[in-house]
């Protein structure tokens, strides 16, 4: 394993332990969610440490700003390869950590935050030139891009160590300094990334941990004077405060925020496809992502064919099972309270929306439970739903799908597509939606008419370096990834030069 038993503050190239003169520290505990097993003591960072994380940060800004690119390119590069070289014993810490099968994060948590790393090393490898505009002979105008300063990073719980790299690789590509606070959930991984970038010869305060909750330590990290931007991945209601008080000091944010997102099946869909995507966009890392597609639209058309291949794929596709055993591919929720909440969902869903149940992981004899403490969640589909039902309205971020019928038969393209669209788009939210079909031109042009930020045609999921992501409406504000990210990590500064003199010789007499 790759973590301590006992986890503090990181800043100045090393943990802080607590000291007999600073102020007393609270503490957590990091929990198996496969045994409900304690993994790890944290302790919260105290107001002081904070304080010395983003002094240290500060400290290191003007030398880690007037790097040259290449150099510092050349260090994240280095980071990359640690990352990959390790990529098994940090993958088994995400699994431990989170409750994810190792299927998934021995191929996909490690290797996407390398592949961001290495995506900003090589953008920035040459520099970000700026512009050159002639104004008239004797003068033009100049724009150069600087970094921002010590920004701060506030993951989330189910990708911890890939959003980690989705935050702090265009930050410290861009020439700023980071001071990352984990998910108090899933912190295992915060401390081990500080070592690997400061083993690839980051200087020390250029990237410093803290820890604790969103009280104890995301909000005062916020609120720091010290702090020119946020960015955050978390719920809409969260991130709502953390841009409110963020903008309190004027400082810039990144906001990627929960979903409701629809999986659209097009009448001249193929029913095995359709199905496949609708699983991905539901399933994968037992439902607990952000962009899932919960909600999927299937015309009565195809309605029959589309259920009865999603329970055959359910039962013969899901497996789940002790996360570290390599054939599982389903484990169970990130902890107790988010277990306790998706089973809510799934409780009203039957009891209160009423919605027809087509498939119940928990009463299907090939699912029961691996271990009696962890906190397992069966999958489940309701079917017949409406746009009106609670499990259909909010984020349940649990495998829990739900398919929303719509009227296909004997209609024409112009008669059903507008009230899909109007009903796909009915959310308040706008993270990400797909679209499955035969026709990839009439794919294309569902997807122009759909508000959501992320979109997909026949598959779901995959979010490489070059895309950018984030969400529309309340689903968030700016962007990840791609060449837009690291936009968000910069400030433009406009020059104008004049050539010869006496430019302003006669300003005055003019007016």
């Amino acid at each position: 394993m790759t973590f301590a038993s006992e986890i503090h503050t990181f800043h100045s190239g090393k943990p802080q332990p607590q000291s007999s003169s600073s102020s007393p520290s609270s503490t957590f505990t990091s929990v198996d969610p496969t045994t409900a097993k304690p993994l790890a003591t944290i302790y919260t960072t105290t107001p002081s440490q904070l304080d010395d994380a983003v002094a240290s940060a500060h400290a290191a800004f003007p030398s880690w700003a007037q790097t040259p690119p290449p150099r510092r390119a050349a260090i994240l590069l280095r980071a990359a390869a640690l990352l990959r070289q390790r990529n098994d014993e940090l993958a088994l810490t995400e699994t431990l950590d989170t409750g994810k099968a190792w299927s998934e994060t021995s191929v996909v948590d490690v290797a996407t935050g390398a592949d961001v790393l290495e995506y900003y090393a090589h953008l920035v490898a040459g520099g970000l030139p700026g512009q050159h505009t002639r104004l008239r002979p004797d003068a033009f105008v100049l724009t150069s891009h600087e970094p921002l300063g010590v920004c701060a990073g506030i993951g989330a719980w189910n990708y911890p160590l890939q959003i980690a790299l989705w935050k702090s690789a265009p930050c410290l590509a861009a020439g700023n300094c980071m001071v990352y606070k984990p998910s108090e959930v899933t912190p295992l991984h915060a401390n081990t990334l500080a070592h690997i970038y400061i083993e690839a010869g980051l200087p020390p305060g250029v990237f410093n941990v803290v820890y604790g909750d969103g009280p104890s330590t995301g909000a005062p990290l916020v609120a720091h004077e010290g702090i020119a931007k946020v960015s955050f991945t978390g719920q809409v209601s969260t991130g709502s405060k953390v841009a409110s008080q963020a903008a309190r000091g004027m400082k810039g944010i990144t906001m990627e925020l929960g979903g409701k997102s629809p999986c659209v099946v097009l009448p001249d869909a193929d029913v095995d496809e359709a199905a496949d995507v609708a699983m991905a966009a539901n399933f994968f890392s037992t439902g607990q992502v952000c962009t899932n597609g919960t909600r999927v639209f299937v015309p009565d058309t195809l309605l029959a064919r589309v259920e009865e291949a999603l329970v055959k794929r359910c039962r013969e596709g899901i497996r789940m099972g002790l996360p570290r055993d390599e054939t599982t591919n389903f484990g169970p929720m990130v902890s107790a309270a988010q277990r306790d909440k998706v089973n809510m969902y799934i409780k009203h869903g039957r009891d209160i929306d009423r919605a027809k149940v087509l498939y119940d992981g928990a009463s299907d004899a090939q699912e029961t439970k691996p271990t009696r403490d962890g906190f397992w969640v069966a999958p489940v589909i309701f079917t017949n739903c409406t746009d009106d039902m609670r499990v259909v309205r909010e984020e349940i971020f649990g495998p829990v799908m739900c398919i929303l019928p719509y009227c296909a038969e004997g209609k024409t393209q112009e008669e059903w597509m507008p009230e899909l669209v109007r009903r796909a788009n009915d959310t308040p939210m706008g993270l990400a939606a797909g679209v499955v079909s035969s026709d990839i031109s009439l794919a294309q042009d569902v997807i122009r008419q759909l508000h959501a930020g992320i979109t997909w045609i026949n598959t779901w999921g995959e979010s490489p370096a070059e895309m950018p992501v984030g969400g529309w409406k309340m689903s968030g504000v700016g962007l990840e990834n791609g060449h837009e990210g690291i936009q968000a990590y910069m400030r433009t500064k406009s020059t104008l030069v004049q050539l010869g003199k006496g430019a302003c010789k006669d300003v005055f007499a003019k007016l």
